[in-house]
């Protein structure tokens, strides 16, 4: 991996933060110049229920709805269950869901090589992720066997190692302020061919692999099934997948949107899709669904584990801010993503207590004062990594609420 020489200053305006910077600089700017940027043939809305991709109807959901398979996987028999599902069938269940945070990343990939070690770690039916999650999401997928792939991502990875950086000019007319072809290219380093089959293996025990991006036409969130793509012996597969993996970590802004072909109608049409945390910071499955018809009809014995890993540091921290444009958007922005990771933690936690699910939730320590000195400092990271793997390697004690939450005041409105 390449390395870095430290800058002389802190900068302690995250990439979050710098994506409204520029955005407000484009505006400000007014330019009328013709953008450098790919054109596009969008997908008209009165075809968007028939587009379809590599894999098929069942590659892709809206993460907002209840899924399309549900009516007819319900109404299936149990010996056809059985037949399609027998690995996940009659056994404990544990789901993980991964969320966005960037360098952050560094914590979750920490936590979970510690807990391989601490010899706990369970094998997930289903693990979830969004942008940086995305990333970290496949590998924790597959197991331990994988630890070395997230421990090397987030220990030795630079900001050029990730982005290449565009000039102002370039900016101005273009759809990002970085290039993200090195991020690219990491991913079509690490998710291989012997990746995808790996997915496609652990999917037809019935593991499901689901990664969320966001459709910037629809404004609305996707939840991609990677491991049926991986499954379905289109050609296509593991471009598609690398697609959405990039997408889901594509800040608006910062990286270029990715744009996803589709067919309807006999026609190509694209969709444009980024950072899966332009909708929500984490997700594990969609509040309409009737999980506890789902567990009921797999006929899982025991209460299943939910397992959050939110990359952030919750609590709020106090810093002074300039008196200056840039420096009030970033903080603004900053406190957003802070609280709309928040709600989404809470609306998990309630779908959790809702749907007989054992809740279980890590994030940053508030402890953390370590700040980085570029967009992704692999010294901040590794700090960060080796910080969680520890506590993880130690036996990490999971929040049962999130934070500011009395449980004990729910147990006793409960009595």
């Amino acid at each position: 991996m390449s390395r870095y020489d430290p800058p002389k200053k802190k900068n302690r305006m995250g990439m979050n933060e710098r994506i409204v910077v520029l955005a407000a600089t484009l505006v400000i700017a007014l330019t009328s110049a013709c953008a450098s940027v790919p054109k596009r043939q969008p997908l008209p809305e009165t075809l968007a229920h028939k587009a379809s991709v590599p894999g098929g109807e069942m590659a892709r959901q809206w993460g907002d709805m209840e899924p399309v398979w549900a009516d007819k996987w319900f109404a299936m028999s149990q010996e056809d269950t059985r037949e399609l599902l027998g690995g996940i069938m009659g056994r404990r269940h544990y789901y993980l869901a991964v969320s966005g945070g960037g360098a952050n990343g560094a914590y979750g990939a920490g936590l979970l090589c510690g807990w391989t070690d601490a010899g706990t770690r369970p094998e997930f039916t289903l693990v979830t992720g969004i942008s940086t999650g995305a990333l970290i999401a496949p590998f924790a997928f597959l197991g331990p066997d994988y630890d070395h792939v997230l421990r090397t991502f987030y220990t030795s990875t630079s900001t050029v190692d990730v982005v290449k950086k565009r000039s102002i000019l370039n900016i101005l007319t273009s759809d990002a302020a970085a290039s993200s072809k090195p991020l690219q290219g990491l991913i079509a380093q690490v998710f291989t061919q012997e990746v995808m089959e790996a997915v496609a293996a652990e999917h037809r025990k019935g593991r499901r692999l689901l990664i969320g991006t966001t459709n910037m036409d629809a404004n609305r969130p996707v939840s991609w099934n990677i491991g049926f793509i991986a499954n379905s012996g289109d050609p296509r597969s593991l471009e598609l997948i690398r697609q959405v993996l990039l997408a889901s970590a594509s800040i608006p802004g910062a990286f270029p949107p990715v744009l996803i072909e589709v067919e309807a109608d006999g026609r190509m049409y694209d969709e444009m899709h980024v950072d899966g945390g332009a909708t929500a910071q984490v997700f594990v499955y969609p509040a309409g669904i009737d999980w506890e018809q789902v567990l009921g009809k797999l006929e899982v014995p025991e209460m299943p584990d939910l397992y959050v890993i939110r990359n952030s540091i919750m609590d709020p921290r106090y810093e002074e801010v300039k008196n200056k444009i840039f420096d009030i958007i970033g903080r603004s922005v900053s406190s957003m993503i802070r609280t709309q990771g928040i709600g989404n933690i809470f609306e998990i936690y309630l779908m959790a207590k809702r749907d007989g699910l054992d809740y279980h939730l890590a994030y940053i320590p508030g402890s953390f004062k370590e700040e980085p000195r570029e967009e992704f400092d692999p010294v901040y990271m590794k700090n960060l990594f080796d910080l969680a793997y520890e506590s993880a390697k130690n036996g990490f004690s999971w929040q049962k609420a999130p934070p500011g939450y009395d449980v004990e005041a729910e147990l006793d409105l409960g009595d």
